[in-house]
């Protein structure tokens, strides 16, 4: 039975055939479809040319025409399609120096990275599998089409590819693959940062992340990765810890704790994989917190400062690290919620009440102030209410006229 992204689809191919071209679902989609796992949308290749699908669907956007793919709104859905093409030579090791347009939907897939991702169905869900992807699949075996050396040569970033699907899907790589992989590996220096990023973010969160990093390790393509060249006793160390559930930045956290990254280091690493400034900034301080955790207990003044997420995070891997059961969670959380402020913004008072109890200029001094607050709110040493405040200030004997 096909599933029902493919039946919403079925009409717009039936409407290509209409027109006197052949069209078919390809690619992961038809993949996943075989593996019972979920799909979201579908990616459709046809024998038409883009001119002339733009003859038979009025809503069209040249999202990448120069390689044959238009965007084509279809009862309201947007659907990627792509003809037919065969490949030139491959220059950079990532494109091709030219797309030629064919009407063959073997030689289309011909083409393709793994025998796995080169089948096609038809609109009444009938496979197309010239290259056996069913087989590789029956077998969880990952293998190129045709020789693996030319595969990866024309498209270097289908090594990563190849480690990625191992985490996702918990496949082997065919021995021949498995071979080319180390042979090519160094033409993943040809790759830009970005495109690995995006491959290695996948794998870090595969369901399989131990057998993908062992692959990693294994085949030295680790070695063509930013910053991770020398570093295999730290990525050895990942293979020894239960990854589990981690999330995306924990995983992060993890592997610059791993090697061993000081908090300048680790920004120098993250910045040549060229990640986010948002995402960088969270793994930074989910490090501070999980260094802080092998040395400390939570306290108040811990979680208050942490956060929420980041204590979370840094208490899962500071178990997983010691091999534990992370059993904590509810504990923390309620030490949190139990907390009588969240942030700085919460206190009773702000910097224009110490100014005007004060009547001093503005400076540092707020700051300071406003801070000892805060830790003696946090350590349920002060109450939340501005008068009582004002009074403890005034115990403090810290004055209310200019020093």
């Amino acid at each position: 039975m096909m599933l029902p992204p493919f039946v919403k689809a079925a009409p717009l191919l039936e409407r290509i055939e209409e027109a006197g071209f052949e069209a078919y679902f390809v690619g992961g989609s038809v993949r996943d479809s075989l593996l019972g796992r979920k799909i979201s949308d579908v990616d459709i290749a046809t024998s038409a040319l883009p001119v002339e699908l733009k003859e038979i669907f009025p809503h069209t956007v040249d999202v990448g025409i120069a390689h044959g793919t238009i965007l084509v709104i279809f009862n309201g859905t947007p659907y990627e399609i792509t003809t037919f093409r065969a490949e030139a030579e491959y220059s950079d090791f990532r494109r091709p120096d030219q797309v030629l347009f064919i009407r063959s939907l073997r030689e289309d897939l011909k083409r393709r990275d793994f025998t796995m991702n080169a089948m096609a169905m038809d609109r009444e869900g009938r496979l197309i599998d010239p290259y056996n992807g069913q087989v590789a699949i029956q077998n969880k075996q990952i293998k190129t089409v045709g020789d693996p050396n030319q595969r990866f040569g024309e498209d270097a970033l289908r090594m990563m590819r190849a480690v990625r699907f191992v985490s996702q899907l918990g496949f082997s790589v065919e021995e021949r693959t498995k071979m080319a992989l180390s042979d090519m590996a160094h033409l993943l220096e040809k790759i830009a940062v970005e495109r690995k990023l995006v491959e290695f973010e996948k794998l870090l969160i595969g369901n399989f992340r131990t057998a993908g990093l062992s692959l990693l390790i294994e085949t030295g393509l680790y070695h063509y990765l930013p910053a991770l060249a020398d570093r295999n006793d730290g990525l050895q160390q990942l293979l020894d810890i239960s990854l589990g559930d981690l999330s995306r930045l924990e995983m992060w956290t993890l592997l610059v704790d791993r090697l061993g990254l000081n908090e300048r280091k680790t920004e120098g690493f993250l910045r040549q994989w060229k990640l986010p400034n948002k995402d960088l900034k969270q793994v930074l301080k989910n490090l501070y917190w999980l260094r802080f955790r092998t040395e400390n207990d939570w306290t108040n003044l811990a979680a208050y400062r942490a956060g929420i997420d980041s204590m979370l995070s840094a208490e899962k891997l500071y178990r997983k690290i010691l091999g534990e059961p992370f059993d904590e969670e509810k504990r923390l959380i309620k030490l949190y919620e139990a907390l009588p402020i969240k942030e700085l913004s919460e206190i009773a008072v702000t910097g224009n009440d110490l100014l005007a109890w004060y009547q001093r200029k503005p400076g540092p001094w707020i700051k300071d102030v406003l801070k000892t607050i805060e830790e003696d709110i946090i350590n349920g040493e002060l109450n939340n209410v501005k008068v009582e405040i004002r009074e403890w200030l005034i115990h403090c004997n810290q004055k209310l006229e200019e020093d």
